[in-house]
């Protein structure tokens, strides 16, 4: 992030100029007045960040019915803020989401450990000491 003027990073000023946008009709004035830029200043952060390149410092020269009017800007930044509502609270939503799905797999991972102790295998029986044999018992009547 490079910084502009005055310490202020480029995010902030484009922050800046749009928060004037979205400023209601009639109180522009006042709100810039408030803010730590002179209104010189603030037109040229506008001006660059509109029709120029603020990253690299550059104004447009003039060039009459291109450029955009005031209104089609304030149009566009309320938009944008409606854009950028509309993000945030899909995020809000998508969190509380995450939030509810990792508590049904901490409860699942519970339930799961549970089962394991349940079903723990019965210990073995004792082993024997003699091998039995599977074949049937010989009679002595063969004569061995």
């Amino acid at each position: 992030m490079t910084v502009g003027p005055r310490g202020i990073s480029r995010d902030e000023i484009r922050d800046l100029v749009h928060e004037y946008y979205v400023q209601p009709y009639g109180t522009r004035k006042e709100w810039l007045a408030s803010q730590p830029v002179t209104e010189w200043t603030f037109r040229k952060w506008r001006r660059m960040i509109q029709e120029g390149d603020l990253d690299r410092n550059l104004i447009p020269r003039e060039h009459g019915n291109m450029a955009r009017t005031n209104g089609e800007w304030s149009a566009f930044e309320r938009a944008r803020a409606k854009e950028i509502a509309q993000h945030q609270s899909d995020v809000e939503q998508l969190k509380s989401r995450v939030r509810e799905l990792e508590g049904t797999n901490e409860a699942l991972g519970k339930a799961i450990g549970l089962l394991h102790g349940l079903s723990v295998p019965e210990p073995d029986t004792a082993p024997t000491n003699d091998p039995k044999s599977s074949s049937k018992p010989r009679t002595s009547s063969s004569g061995t």
